[in-house]
């Protein structure tokens, strides 16, 4: 049943004939309470209906609540020529009834006045669901004290109803004593019967139209920056929209399992210094861990531990996950250099920016990723055409010469073609067999097959089948160093090793092993001039080579995959001179 079809209870006047009498002729008495008569109104329905018209025709004409509300005020007031007219609406999470607009006392809105359900007069009204009058506010249970200090006499107050349920009160009041008439009591409500229903449809209009405008601040801030994935245009619009001092976004490195500072606004060292999180410590790596908003009202007393948020002065902060595809990319998270509590709407609105931030990051990630292939993809053809060109030239080079005249050559001069076509064919065959390595290792098709081994009987065979002077390499590992692990897959890093210590390092080559920090770490190193700087980075890259190096630049590329594919790694380790390069193996 809609509000505005509610019979309220029949009207019954509280106190003797002589005391409502004496109303009129001795002053205020100190409250009354009055209940809906079925009897004849002074005033005919259809002269009230006209009356309640004139109030809420153009009012409920307004669908932002605001306009209404100061729509409705002016014309009760002029209506039931009173001096005062406020509303006060239900919070129903605390519990109290909130004044949201106000004619004559606008400090009771701009003070927040909150009444407690069932205390004062407002609560009372509400609690009780009906009508209330005080004659006399200075001798009535007031809890609002601007009642008495704007100098109000008396007060006429109404339930606003829908469905039966409160959703607040209605009241206004005069500057001198008055008696409120049964037909203004009656006016009175029904005028709350359409504010009722009128609040609850610009309520429903404000929240449908909160949804859309949250929906375009969405588009506005994510539409434009993840076109290009810009984070720091991205995070400097979040910021604007929910009116924060900082914002960040940490992004998630798998395999170290913490979370390193990408991008940031308001917070920018925290990107200069590098910061890292580990997964499931301080504030932003909960998040991650836990895939769940979390808020912080108080840094000062909480767990971060990044000591730059409360070095920047950060009291308050919300931070959100990045998923995409139910994979956790990293973390959003703005700040506020004063106390603040982030609302509910606030943060699903940093949610749903997250949602569409995570998915551009996963874009352009999958984009990088087909980039790279298709550079190496290039690369591989461009190494195919030149490398694999040359020795294949080579070889049918000598191999047609061989067949075409090979009986009329001098004997020294056919030796000598024999040994480049093998020297060249085993070029050819080092490269065939180097990228078969890397299919097999992109294909993660490495079928390990680990089992007890010497060590030092293992590298001994592996210097054996190498073309290094044996006079040139020193084996320094104990006899009796074990390990469990695939021979075939520790002889291809170590081969790798040797034959780029070979081509760029000088003698001696020293190939040595130890067990510390409950690993195997097995070391070769030359006495060359070591790798360049610039180099350095790139030295594991695919083709990463220097222009005038010789060699495939594949070596250490697939050494250091094999390393992987083991539960291991390959790390270079800088030297004065030299070069040393350091296979860090799990013991089992």
């Amino acid at each position: 049943m809609s509000a505005t079809h509610q019979r309220r209870p029949a009207l019954r006047v509280v106190g003797s004939q002589n005391e409502i009498a004496g109303l009129r002729q001795e002053g205020p008495a100190p409250e009354r309470v009055v209940h809906a008569s079925t009897g004849e109104a002074e005033l005919g329905d259809a002269q009230r209906l006209r009356h309640v018209q004139l109030v809420t025709d153009a009012a409920l004409a307004h669908l932002r609540l605001d306009d209404l509300l100061a729509a409705l005020l002016e014309r009760t007031r002029a209506l039931l020529e009173v001096d005062t007219v406020a509303i006060l609406l239900l919070d129903v999470a605390s519990g109290e009834l909130v004044a949201r607009a106000a004619v004559g006392i606008e400090e009771e809105v701009e003070q927040g006045v909150r009444i407690p359900l069932g205390a004062g007069f407002a609560g009372r009204i509400a609690a009780e669901r009906q009508p209330l009058v005080l004659p006399d506010v200075g001798r009535a249970d007031v809890l609002n004290p601007l009642l008495r200090e704007k100098g109000i006499k008396s007060l006429l107050g109404v339930p606003l109803l829908v469905e039966g349920e409160p959703t607040g009160v209605l009241h206004v009041g005069s500057l001198v004593p008055r008696v409120f008439e049964q037909d203004e009591v009656e006016l009175l409500s029904l005028v709350a019967d359409r504010v009722a229903v009128a609040i609850e449809h610009a309520r429903l209009f404000e929240a449908e139209r909160c949804a859309r405008e949250r929906l375009e601040q969405v588009q506005a801030v994510t539409d434009a920056a993840l076109a290009h994935l810009d984070l720091d245009e991205l995070l400097d619009r979040i910021r604007t929209i929910l009116g924060t001092d900082t914002a960040a976004i940490l992004l998630l490195d798998a395999e170290r399992r913490e979370l390193v500072a990408r991008a940031a606004v308001g917070i920018e060292e925290e990107v200069e210094q590098g910061v890292r999180i580990p997964l499931g410590a301080g504030f932003a790596g909960r998040i991650a861990a836990e895939r769940q908003p979390l808020f912080l009202p108080d840094v000062d007393h909480a767990d971060v531990v990044n000591p730059l948020l409360r070095e920047k002065g950060i009291k308050s902060l919300l931070g959100v996950p990045l998923l995409a595809h139910g994979d956790v990319l990293g973390v959003l998270h703005v700040g506020t250099l004063a106390p603040r509590d982030f609302t509910p709407d606030e943060t699903e609105l940093l949610q749903m920016v997250a949602e569409r931030a995570a998915l551009a990051i996963e874009r352009a990630r999958l984009h990088r990723e087909l980039v790279e292939v298709d550079e190496l993809r290039a690369n591989f053809v461009a190494f195919a055409s030149h490398e694999l060109r040359t020795p294949a030239t080579s070889v049918f080079g000598v191999l047609a010469t061989l067949r075409g005249r090979g009986d009329d050559l001098p004997e020294e001069q056919r030796r000598q073609l024999v040994e480049v076509g093998y020297e060249q064919g085993t070029r050819l065959t080092r490269l065939i067999e180097q990228l078969l390595d890397l299919s097999r290792l992109d294909a993660t098709a490495v079928a390990l097959k680990p089992r007890p081994l010497v060590l030092r009987s293992l590298l001994a065979e592996t210097l054996s089948n190498s073309t290094l002077d044996p006079d040139a390499v020193r084996l320094e590992v104990p006899g009796d160093l074990a390990i469990v692990a695939d021979p075939l897959v520790l002889d291809r890093i170590i081969s790798n090793l040797l034959v780029n210590a070979q081509r760029h390092g000088n003698p001696p080559v020293v190939v040595a092993a130890e067990q510390r920090d409950g690993h195997l770490r097995i070391s070769v190193e030359d006495a060359g001039p070591g790798i360049p700087d610039e180099l350095r980075p790139r030295i594991f890259e695919r083709f990463g080579r220097g222009d005038d190096v010789r060699g495939s630049g594949l070596g250490l590329t697939i050494a250091r995959a094999y390393a992987q594919a083991h539960d291991g790694d390959l790390v270079y380790r800088p030297q004065v001179r030299g070069t040393r390069f350091e296979l860090i193996l799990p013991r089992n």
